[in-house]
């Protein structure tokens, strides 16, 4: 069997060598960054430099929070945020709507008042799209609002946007899974429920973790070229499901007749890591939410998978997977 080709990124990417090296000297550095003996002390300047080398690597002059994930950053933004109204796009990641159940969902229509934190995501997981962060950073800056981006499939692959609370995930871009980080213009916009962080969170940070994020930032280079993942979504730009404008390295794909499950069995038997655009839920196909949103189509959403590229992709696995779809259509 010929090597598999792993394209599903945009769920996790594989550790870099760089963060995995960063990794086990991080883990050499075994003590509490808040601890105040010698040992402690090492670790929190490890932390620091982390802190720094990965705000400058995303080119971020506010602040930044380490937290557990992209999760844990979207609670702590849409529950301590100093606001009493939270507004979210319909888009957005399934971890956003638990973070705040009873927020309301932006249709376009709604009032933006200076009491609200509005989130939209930079890049839809699901289809690529690019959306209008910048756009809306204007509407909610006039209200005197405060936007939240979450950033977790663009941080480290386009400039992030403007935004005074930005989301990131580590293991999006290779860095190390349970790892991430809240990026905050300014402390005072969030309230302190004490702990670690500067009482921003309250579990203890992960040391190792960072630093292997900081050098996966810096790692930098992908395995293709910008013109060569554009080359490859022009060649499945017949059967692209394009929702506005798309990034590169994540695109869905709507097969004409067979259905998402189907597809990814008969990929995975044949050497290839994508995912769905729907979910398999108890054995029946339900339409993602996401598509729903984006107005598409329930059978065309029946037929949609998602194939995205990352770091470690090479020219030859998007050929061979441009080959496959081809022979499968």
């Amino acid at each position: 069997m010929a090597e598999r080709v792993y394209l599903d990124h945009a769920a996790t990417s594989p550790l870099r060598p760089e963060a995995k090296a960063a990794m086990e000297e991080g883990f050499r550095l075994w003590a509490n960054p808040s601890s105040p003996h010698a040992e402690g002390r090492k670790a929190r300047a490890a932390l620091e430099d982390a802190r720094e080398r990965i705000k400058a690597a995303l080119e971020w002059d506010g602040e930044l929070i380490f937290t557990s994930g992209a999760s844990e950053a979207l609670w702590i933004a849409l529950n301590r945020a100093k606001v009493s109204r939270r507004i979210i796009s319909p888009v957005e990641h399934d971890a956003v709507f638990r973070a705040a159940p009873d927020a309301t969902i932006f249709t376009g229509a709604e009032r933006i008042d200076a009491d609200a934190l509005v989130a939209i995501q930079h890049v839809n997981s699901e289809t690529g799209t690019i959306n209008p962060v910048s756009e809306m950073a204007v509407k909610v800056r006039d209200a005197g609002a405060l936007l939240l981006s979450d950033c977790s499939q663009s941080a480290g692959k386009m400039p992030l946007p403007d935004a005074d609370m930005i989301v990131v995930s580590a293991h999006k871009f290779g860095g190390p899974i349970g790892t991430g980080a809240l990026l905050v213009r300014d402390f005072d916009l969030l309230e302190p429920v004490g702990g670690h962080e500067r009482g921003y969170r309250q579990g203890t940070e992960n040391l190792p973790g960072a630093i292997a994020m900081a050098a996966a930032l810096e790692a930098g280079e992908w395995g293709t070229t910008s013109a060569q993942r554009t080359a490859f979504a022009e060649i499945l730009s017949a059967r692209r499901l394009t929702v506005g404008e798309q990034v590169d390295y994540i695109i869905a794909l709507t097969h004409p007749t067979m259905s998402a499950q189907a597809l990814l069995i008969r990929l995975d038997a044949m050497g290839f890591a994508v995912s769905a655009g729907s979910a398999c839920s108890s054995g029946t196909l339900k339409k993602s939410r996401v598509l729903d949103a984006f107005g598409v189509p329930d059978d065309v959403a029946a037929r949609t998978i998602r194939v995205s590229s990352g770091w470690s992709t090479t020219p030859q696995d998007l050929e061979r997977f441009a080959d496959v779809w081809a022979s499968l259509c």
